[in-house]
């Protein structure tokens, strides 16, 4: 039998009526690439859990971890007491095995639609719809990890971004301590909005919502080297219904907020460094990290990394992220 991602890269799935499964819960397919499980006859519903991955369809490890999520739950093995969204983003991307199509989805959401849009822009747009109506049918907590792996190395293998919390909001240690529980000990704290799938979920649906970088890209098939056995255990837990309450954020884990963004402003742009540098590189103090029609962007902060380095996106985007230890938030969690 055929899994739900097999059908969805062959174009066989589509918008179907809600069905029951032999044991139990109930499975809707709401778009394609997108489904959703119901548990049946629960008087407490303990969350609402959004898991997304494939925004990038070069970003396979999530995917095939997904994938082995929906077909446990199909087959019984993975009981549902929560219920769950799952989402293959970028489906015409991970088709092709290339990172996007027209132009880099996540950079596409939280935006007004236009005439003119093209794929990916239409389809961020869609999730977003999908996302909001699944979390406008319940009051229970909201929970959305939107799954990646990054495009080069990095120093630190497992991290998560952290979106900006709405006026009114703030980081919640909590949530952090969870992740922890999912094998991942690195969170970075975003200090402005985003065009982000997470943001998205965070700021419009109020969601407990987190961008999670699980490695390296690589093709299908070739991500025996990533580790995501405690993340597996921890979203299989999630979806039984088991939501942690950890009181403490362990010790292990690193907390880093956004400092600065890398604006790319013309063409003219290049790095002093390495374009493929492993995000968490540490940076000189002072050093004049890139260039940009002639201006060049100093160091100025102590501490300073580099996450997500590249020189190639196009002008008016973001070149890199610059982060700091986030101190301040540490001291307010101890």
């Amino acid at each position: 039998m055929s899994t739900f991602l097999q059908k969805t890269l062959a174009g066989e799935t589509a918008l179907a009526l809600p069905y029951c499964l032999p044991h139990g819960p109930s499975v809707q397919v709401l778009d394609e690439g997108v489904i959703r499980f119901e548990p049946s006859q629960q008087p407490h519903n303990p969350l609402d859990l959004v898991i997304s991955c494939g925004i990038h369809g070069n970003e396979t490890a999530p995917v095939e971890l997904v994938e082995a999520l929906i077909e446990r739950i199909m087959a019984g093995s993975l009981k549902v007491k929560a219920r769950v969204l799952f989402i293959f983003g970028n489906v015409a991307a991970l088709r092709s095995g290339k990172r996007f199509v027209e132009e880099d989805m996540n950079r596409l959401f939280n935006r007004a639609p236009q005439v003119e849009d093209g794929l990916e822009k239409r389809r961020a747009l869609m999730l977003e719809m999908h996302v909001g109506r699944f979390f406008s049918d319940s009051t229970a907590p909201r929970m959305h990890y939107d799954l990646h792996t990054a495009i080069h190395g990095s120093l630190i293998e497992k991290f998560a971004i952290y979106p900006l919390p709405k006026p009114g909001k703030r980081f919640e240690a909590q949530a952090i301590a969870r992740l922890s529980l999912a094998g991942v000990d690195t969170v970075l704290l975003q200090s402005t909005s985003s065009s982000t799938f997470s943001y998205s979920s965070s700021f419009k649906y109020d969601a407990e919502a987190f961008t999670v970088e699980l490695g390296s890209a690589r093709p299908f098939g070739h991500n025996q080297g990533i580790d995501l056995s405690k993340l597996d255990g921890y979203l299989s837990a999630l979806i039984a219904g088991e939501l942690p309450q950890p009181e403490l954020v362990p010790p292990q884990v690193q907390i880093f907020r956004v400092s600065r963004e890398i604006p790319k402003t013309s063409h003219d742009f290049s790095f002093a460094i390495d374009g493929k540098t492993d995000n968490f590189t540490p940076l000189t103090q002072g050093m004049t990290l890139a260039v940009d029609a002639g201006v060049p962007f100093v160091i100025d902060e102590a501490q300073a990394r580099i996450i997500f380095p590249n020189p190639d996106v196009p002008p008016g985007q973001r070149a890199g992220l610059i982060i700091v230890p986030a101190r301040d938030f540490l001291a307010e969690i101890k």
